[in-house]
């Protein structure tokens, strides 16, 4: 690197171009571009900061801080190799104060920081966080902190990856990212928007112990709040105190019982139903179910009181109350939780006796989690975003994999052990198994035939360029199978693709009710939600689970089903779902994944490169008439350019060719067809319509 830099202050002599690496660094150093290294137990027990810095050993299980030294054998004798000691696992944290500040320094983006308080948000509509129920609650909650527009609301997301692909299946890294939702809806979720808080080195995920490491990012957090720090704004040319709140936290299911504590595993797995709820354990399939979405209907509605047709039992109860953060901490009020995991057993000694800890896994509540230090999480309306994403993706694989009935995949719900458990419960007699375990299909089993129309339909859709990735290659017609669908694909499946596959392949009693839950989807994940029609769309749904309890079996209803039932009143909360769900997240993990340069160092590799991403970002934003981050052409480029296009023309140039092409004659119907699709969508023509 420094002979390249040699090589360029060679070609510009003009340019202030340094002459080492080490020079170079330095010039960054003094962006705020840097990132400390807190060493922790290999065990998640504590970090070494504070106090314990200077510690040598884990404070709980004498775990030591090294790495443990190698030894060589010269001859009869053992050399012990005398180099510096190596901490066993690093956190790498990046301070989030100087990148606050640095946001407000920055000319081209500090005006972006207050655009939220700069438009009215009384239209009934929501388009952004700051329409949303738990914005308005924090500022009623807190108005000296909601005076001023440019103190910071952020959302803390996490997930971990891989990023040894296929050489490694052990290792997780859990990286933490935090997005301000001051910026506007065209800059906020964009990964340059995003800030790496730190990055949560694996081998082993860290599980409960996750609030081991975020104590750094929970102290900052403790100060931004109470004190606030020093930042100029360019923007007003004045020095003022920014503040920053969390507003809430975003992951997958799973991801909330290692945030928040709750035990995602039992038959009380919602913490939107808490307590107020009765676990079902299927006997022959092993695992929990979540049915009774009758709670959910008016108190007088003919469903409650049809046994027959449901869980064989009269729905009496009315829907579970809300939770509130108050209530959450009475229920931790006896939970006491000690971090840290049992050492792996290739590291434990041979005379090291194993000490059995007392599991908390049988707990509901297994943590306190740390976001309660916060002096405003108590009050905050939404702690945690149920994931949209995974939930679609979920629902969609339980639709697909029981219609196609695969009973070599554990992802069909319609099977010999769920037959028996209908029979078990004493409903649905038509379904149940004879004594050498056949059984009847159902009618939402496909046929052979329609099975072929279905996967044919999935096969030949094409869709235009960037619109998604190929589902017809997780298609296979000859052996009725469906495999390797990603979460987009899913996402795309049940809001276009699957209501037309269906259609003329299942009975109208099927079809409808499944089109219906498509159709929620869809209209849940618009980027605009009318509040008044939110209302209608939890009434409308509520009624289409109910629908497909008749229609499927219990096993078929997992938490991930369940959990639909929520999502309307998550977004009354938290607003739009593009702003709290996990697909931006991915996506940006997979961008650091691609920075594991050195697999040896794979957090380092992570870090440095997130860095230099960093810079090349915060001066991008000061380069103008070259092609940056911010001013690039999109993949998918639709826009006419402004010398081949003619307002006053019928057709305008828009769009450009991809691919090959084919030719074919219009039939009479179709040309009838077209010539009216352009007489009623052409703006030229409205004028003669009126």
């Amino acid at each position: 690197m420094s002979m390249i830099l040699e090589l360029l202050a060679e070609a510009f002599e003009h340019a202030k171009i340094p002459n080492s690496f080490y020079e170079a660094k330095k010039v960054i150093s003094k962006l705020g571009l840097h990132y400390t290294k807190i060493d922790a137990c290999p065990n998640d027990c504590m970090l070494y900061v504070g106090e314990d810095k200077d510690k040598d050993s884990c404070t709980k299980r004498k775990t030591s801080r090294w790495k443990p030294k190698k030894r060589n054998t010269i001859g009869d004798d053992v050399v012990v190799n005398k180099r510096k000691k190596i901490p066993a696992k690093v956190l790498r944290y990046f301070p989030l104060k100087p990148r606050l500040q640095r946001m407000f320094l920055s000319s081209k983006i500090v005006e972006h920081m207050r655009w939220h308080a700069s438009e009215s948000t009384d239209e009934g509509m929501l388009r952004h966080p700051r329409d949303s129920d738990a914005w308005k609650k924090f500022d009623l909650m807190h108005p000296q902190f909601a005076l001023d527009p440019r103190n910071v609301r952020l959302g803390l997301a996490t997930d971990g990856f891989n990023p040894y692909g296929n050489l490694s299946t052990n290792h997780s890294i859990w990286p933490v990212v935090l997005i301000p939702y001051n910026l506007p809806p065209w800059m906020c979720m964009k990964q340059s928007s995003f800030i790496l808080s730190m990055i949560i080195p694996g081998k082993r995920a860290p599980g409960n112990d996750i609030d081991v490491y975020l104590q750094p990012l929970i102290e900052d957090l403790k100060e931004l709040w109470n004190t606030g720090i020093k930042t100029f704004d360019s923007y007003g040319n004045e020095v003022f105190d920014m503040r920053a709140a969390i507003l809430w936290t975003i992951s997958d299911f799973p991801g909330l019982g290692t945030l928040f504590g709750w035990n995602t595993h039992t038959g009380l797995a919602c913490l939107r139903c808490n307590f107020d709820t009765t676990p079902k354990k299927l006997v022959k399939g092993g695992k929990f179910c979540f049915i009774s979405h009758r709670r959910w209907l008016d108190g007088r509605h003919k469903f409650r009181l049809a046994h027959s047709r449901f869980d064989g039992t009269i729905e009496n109860r009315s829907q579970p109350m809300a939770i509130s953060g108050h209530d959450i901490l009475q229920q931790l009020g006896n939970v006491h939780v000690e971090f840290g995991k049992e050492p792996i057993v290739e590291e434990r000694s041979k005379r090291q006796r194993r000490v059995d800890h007392p599991k908390v896994d049988t707990l509901q509540w297994r943590k306190k989690s740390i976001f309660f230090g916060l002096p405003y999480w108590v009050d905050n309306l939404l702690h945690h975003n149920l994931d949209v994403m995974h939930i679609e993706k979920n629902v969609c694989d339980n639709i697909l994999f029981t219609l196609l009935i695969d009973s070599t995949n554990n992802k069909c719900k319609d099977n010999l052990k769920a037959r028996k458990d209908l029979q078990l419960w004493g409903i649905r007699p038509d379904l149940w198994p004879d004594e050498n375990g056949r059984y009847l299909p159902s009618i939402y089993t496909l046929s052979n035939v329609n099975k072929d129309i279905f996967l044919k339909t999935l096969k030949n859709i094409t869709v235009p360029d960037g619109y998604s990735s190929n589902i017809s290659r997780c298609v296979d017609v000859k052996q009725r199978k469906i495999g390797g669908l990603k979460s987009h694909d899913s996402h795309v499946l049940m809001e276009q693709i699957l209501p037309l596959a269906i259609r003329k392949t299942l009975p109208k009693e099927v079809s409808s009710i499944l089109i219906d839950l498509c159709s929620f989807f869809k209209q849940l994940c618009n980027k605009v939600l009318k509040i008044d029609q939110l209302v209608q769309l939890q009434d409308r749904v509520v009624l289409t689970l109910c629908h497909m309890e008749m229609l499927f079996p219990p096993s078929f209803f997992t938490v991930m089903v369940h959990l639909i039932v929520h999502l309307v009143e998550d977004a009354k909360r938290g607003g739009p779902v593009q702003y709290r769900w996990m697909y931006p997240i991915e996506r940006y993990l997979g961008k650091l994944k691609s920075y594991v340069r050195n697999k040896a160092q794979a957090e380092g590799s992570i870090a440095e490169g997130y860095l230099a991403e960093e810079c090349l970002t915060f001066c991008s934003r000061y380069l103008d008439g070259i092609e940056t981050v911010f001013n690039r052409l999109r993949r998918v480029d639709d826009e006419p350019s402004i010398g081949s296009c003619i307002v006053s023309t019928l057709f305008p140039s828009i769009g450009k060719a991809v691919g090959g092409f084919t030719y074919f004659t219009l039939s009479e119907k179709e040309k009838l067809q077209a010539h009216r699709h352009i007489l009623t969508n052409s703006a030229i023509v409205d004028p003669f319509l009126q």
